[in-house]
């Protein structure tokens, strides 16, 4: 009887120390305007990410220098190809007639035009609102000496506190990104 009650009490110890199943999190595509002329592929390199915000768990700023990681709310895959795959499809949204191949994907493919994207912050500040701050440069291929290089800052105001509001406006700052490379892309 004193094993069973053990055994019992031990179960209830294991089921009580689980913690609970992470919320996951993904960013999504964004309509946005569409601009025709562009070259007929274009290749997205693999996007770069700072080392701060390159773990599972989903990073704010805190007060001053200071982040927060919060513990149970979590990317459902790596930022950096989080941040690829939504920006190829954003920028596929924008660039009709025109295919987006992706460094990483499983279609290789030598675009008319590059695209290479380091991101430099991409969180929420201390008042809630998301900063985007990303360098940017586009080369065509036929002009190998022809680049254009911009740094490319945006924010977005979530539209409430919690962790889904933050993220929506993160991939609306993405979507503003995706508006600033396609307009590289076609020349404009």
């Amino acid at each position: 009887m004193h094993r069973r009650l053990v055994l019992f009490g031990l179960g209830l110890l294991a089921t009580g120390c689980a913690s609970p199943e992470p919320n996951l999190y993904r960013l999504l595509p964004r309509p946005g305007v569409q601009r025709p002329g562009g070259p007929g592929l274009l290749e997205l390199r693999q996007v770069g990410v700072p080392g701060y915000l390159d773990r599972p768990e989903i990073v704010r700023a805190g007060e001053g220098p200071r982040l927060r990681s919060l513990p149970n709310e979590r990317w459902a895959e790596p930022l950096g190809d989080l941040i690829g795959s939504v920006l190829s499809e954003d920028l596929t949204l924008r660039l009709p007639g025109m295919t987006v191949a992706t460094e990483g994907g499983a279609l290789r493919a030598e675009g008319e035009v590059v695209v290479e994207v380091d991101i430099q912050r991409f969180e929420a500040g201390e008042a809630g609102r998301v900063e985007l701050v990303a360098q940017v440069s586009v080369r065509r291929r036929a002009a190998r000496n022809r680049r254009d290089t911009r740094i490319v800052r945006l924010g977005a105001l979530p539209a409430g506190p919690d962790t889904a509001a933050m993220v929506a406006a993160m991939s609306d700052a993405l979507g503003g990104l995706a508006d600033a490379i396609a307009g590289m892309a076609v020349g404009r």
